[in-house]
């Protein structure tokens, strides 16, 4: 009896970890390339979640990222050591802080963003829209289905232009 390699099909959620995985590296490659070759898939609960234009709060990128306090802080502060963002009073509560990026980190933020696009009309051209927006559908409704609020889902408050 000999066994059929292709069954069963490898688990949706494998395929989908290793496309995340193609994307992320593709686009650090094109970032290394574009002058940003310090910028790393940890900073991504920053640069993907951050309010463009009024900055955010510590929290709110823990919140929205999905990661802990502990875990964005260390992002943050690595950040900082970079020259990609600063840690500003809050206006509306001098207490807290405001994670705001610099002009290298709004930068570096807008180039990534602009990659990513650009590797997912990248895949549009090549496998046709319909299906990637498909794609895009079907893992929206997944991640809202187990509560991922649609704000975590496409990233910051601010538009990126």
């Amino acid at each position: 009896m000999s066994v059929d390699p292709t069954y069963p099909p490898r688990p949706l959620p494998a395929l989908l970890a290793q496309v995340k995985n193609i994307a992320v590296k593709t686009m650090f490659t094109r970032m290394s390339d574009a002058g940003f070759p310090d910028v790393r898939e940890g900073h991504g609960c920053v640069f993907g979640f951050i309010d463009l234009e009024h900055g955010s709060r510590l929290t709110d990128l823990a919140e929205r990222s999905g990661l802990t306090k502990q875990a964005v802080g260390e992002a943050v502060a690595e950040l900082e050591r970079k020259g990609y963002a600063e840690r500003v009073p809050d206006p509306g509560d001098g207490r807290a802080k405001i994670i705001k990026l610099t002009d290298r980190g709004m930068e570096a933020c807008l180039t990534g963003r602009r990659l990513f696009a650009e590797i997912e009309q990248e895949w549009a051209e090549e496998f046709g829209e319909e299906l990637l927006e498909g794609l895009r559908e079907v893992a929206e409704r997944i991640a809202e289905r187990d509560g991922v609020p649609a704000q975590r889902l496409t990233g910051s408050t601010a538009s990126p232009s």
